[in-house]
């Protein structure tokens, strides 16, 4: 039996993000170091709470907790609410905290875990707005090569989800994404093209109840109140899992596989700002244009989603930077599950590596996705509600 992945989980509470803590904790094939909040699908104060008050419900005795960024990089914060509620954990009762919050900022305490440890066996899994990562890089750079790498929930190559280009994580703080992207360390980016198909149905949370422990019913209540905000805001049957798939990722690598891709953040663009415009032009797929049909190679880090292995490709490195864009070279998985991407710092001369792969992807059979429609965020300072234009509804092609 391996040693558990130490990890520490920087997340918004949140109802995945509490499923992930729960399965972090609970799952042996990781050991959950410490959770770190950052201002996202709530306020700071808020989220954390929510950290606190899970981490009793799950019995989690000795982790640490701490707060961190309470705004993003630039401009203000913007606040799924129509999604998590007012206190970013609506649904079930939440138990009162029984710890304080570690008196160290989130950054520096990740930077203290990662100088005690030995290099390269850390685990970072931002589940929310990469603020706190991309301060790690600024305020402790020397700490960087410490990581083993980064494992986050955000992105997509195909759509968004508070936009038609940005998933709510990137748009959260685009600037604090390009910086995490950029820095010198491996990235896997566990995007809505896998998470959109980890679906918690209604059959499973029914299981859930009938297990009848008070943390099943705990869970069973986010999930009844997430699903429904899903169904009543986007249309979907169930909600999607979005956060555990990253800690899936970590505990489970061979639950998908990768292929090499740049990725960067557009933090400019009028209509795009928080996309991460994935560069798959090198590829071919006559189910799916942005696929690679190759040769799969075990092992590769990536993103997972419920009911097993993704169906997709995996591309090793040495990576080249295509032309000459400079953009960060990641790996991008396809598949039944869904994508994610990968980054890695180019080592040796720029050539095409070792590119491996298997069949191409199914079209996945059943109805066809949701219909986008305009998302209801609000700044976090109370300031008037910028809801976008009224626009003609752009369908999800149907995978």
């Amino acid at each position: 039996m391996t040693d558990p992945s130490p990890i520490i989980l920087d997340c918004d509470p949140g109802h995945d993000d509490a499923v992930a803590m729960l399965l972090a904790w609970g799952n042996p094939a990781v050991d959950l170091l410490a959770v770190t909040t950052v201002a996202g699908n709530q306020t700071l104060d808020k989220v954390t709470r929510n950290a606190l008050g899970v981490a009793r419900a799950g019995g989690m005795d000795g982790l640490t907790v701490a707060a961190g960024a309470d705004r993003p990089l630039v401009g203000p914060q913007l606040i799924p609410e129509e999604i998590h509620g007012e206190s970013g954990l609506d649904g079930p009762a939440l138990p009162a905290p029984d710890r304080e919050v570690d008196p160290r900022h989130a950054v520096d305490l990740m930077a203290d875990i990662l100088r005690e440890r030995e290099p390269g066996t850390v685990t970072l899994v931002p589940t929310g707005a990469l603020t706190n990562i991309a301060l790690l890089t600024r305020m402790h750079p020397d700490v960087v090569d410490r990581v083993r790498q980064v494992v986050l929930m955000g992105g997509g190559h195909h759509t968004g989800n508070m936009t038609p280009a940005a998933e709510f994580n990137i748009l959260a703080d685009p600037e604090a994404a390009a910086l995490v992207f950029d820095a010198p360390w491996t990235v896997t980016m566990c995007g809505l093209d896998v998470t959109h198909k980890a679906l918690a149905t209604p059959h499973f949370v029914r299981e859930l109840t009938e297990i009848g422990t008070p943390l099943a019913g705990f869970v069973a209540e986010l999930l009844e109140f997430f699903g429904a905000s899903y169904t009543r805001e986007r249309g979907y049957p169930a909600p999607p899992m979005h956060d555990p798939v990253a800690v899936a990722a970590v505990i489970d690598p061979t639950l998908v596989r990768t292929v090499a891709a740049p990725v960067a953040v557009e933090t400019r663009g009028e209509h795009t700002r928080g996309m991460t415009v994935v560069d798959l032009r090198r590829t071919f797929d006559p189910e799916d244009p942005s696929s690679l049909l190759v040769r799969d190679t075990p092992g590769a880090v990536g993103a997972a989603g419920a009911g097993g292995t993704v169906e997709g490709t995996t591309a090793t490195s040495p990576r080249p930077r295509p032309c000459g864009t400079g953009w960060p070279w990641t790996s991008t998985s396809r598949g039944s599950t869904g994508s994610s991407s990968t980054r890695s710092a180019p080592s040796g001369p720029p050539t095409w590596g070792d590119v491996t792969g298997g069949p191409a992807p199914p079209t996945p059979a059943g109805p066809r996705a949701p219909v986008d429609t305009p998302r209801r965020c609000r700044p976090a300072n109370g300031g008037p509600v910028d809801n976008p234009p009224a626009r003609p509804p752009v369908v999800r092609p149907v995978r």
